[in-house]
């Protein structure tokens, strides 16, 4: 299935435009407007790290596969928008202009430019930067970012949902749980009790230390996104 097909899919799911006055007509595979914002950003993303090479236009097709007879002008867009890095704000934004209604289409369309990114073994500062600010300009909130980014290069070392092992998208209460039984196991007063070694205690301790660290983190993205979300 093609990203066009399984996009259309997903708009179709979670889009009623009878609803949705604000929304443009159609399926966004069949939206100019949308195969050319999509053709620029992945190409642009190809140029952040200075190169743009050959698999990355391989992994672009692989993943925003245009419908039969258009190839070659999404071909040519690809190679004049990859010339430089310019210009992604404006197209990120345009697309966010036409699909604010559709969350999930755009989370598609950047778990695709991760995809890209990947493509080469190596991803980058500059790219990370580059999706960091396609997201945002998405107006997706940092754990949505996050979530994505842990699918393809997985969980950073510190990362309070990581050292938690919960979802990103867990409840709070799971949050809460996961804390409470993580520092049951690796209180202090259990190496005691077993009569451990100090430097067994000094370890429990540094990782109760984390434990409570993470939650406390997460819980303080939880309340600054939430306030962003009323403002």
């Amino acid at each position: 299935m093609s990203f066009w097909r399984k996009i259309a899919g997903l708009a179709a799911r979670n889009l009623d435009e009878a609803e949705c006055d604000v929304c443009p007509p159609g399926l966004p595979g069949e939206d100019p407007a949308f195969t050319t914002a999509v053709t620029a950003l992945g190409a642009k993303l190809a140029k952040a790290d200075g190169e743009a090479q050959a698999r990355e236009y391989a992994a672009f097709s692989q993943v925003f596969h245009p419908e039969a007879g258009s190839e070659g002008n999404v071909r040519r867009l690809y190679q004049l928008a990859r010339q430089t890095t310019r210009g992604f704000e404006g197209y990120a934004r345009r697309l966010t202009k036409r699909y604010h209604a559709c969350p999930q289409l755009l989370e598609d369309v950047l778990d695709g430019l991760f995809y890209i990114a990947t493509s080469d073994g190596v991803v980058t500062a500059e790219e990370l930067a580059y999706l960091a600010r396609v997201s945002e300009l998405f107006g997706q909130g940092p754990l949505t970012f996050r979530r994505i980014r842990a699918t393809h290069l997985g969980p950073e070392a510190d990362d309070p949902y990581a050292v938690l092992g919960v979802a990103y998208d867990a409840p709070d209460e799971a949050l809460r749980l996961a804390r409470r039984a993580m520092l049951s196991e690796a209180h202090p007063d259990r190496a005691r009790a077993r009569g451990l070694p100090r430097e067994f205690i000094e370890v429990a301790e540094a990782k109760s230390a984390a434990i409570n660290a993470a939650y406390d983190a997460a819980m303080r993205e939880r309340r600054a996104s939430s306030l962003q979300g009323v403002a």
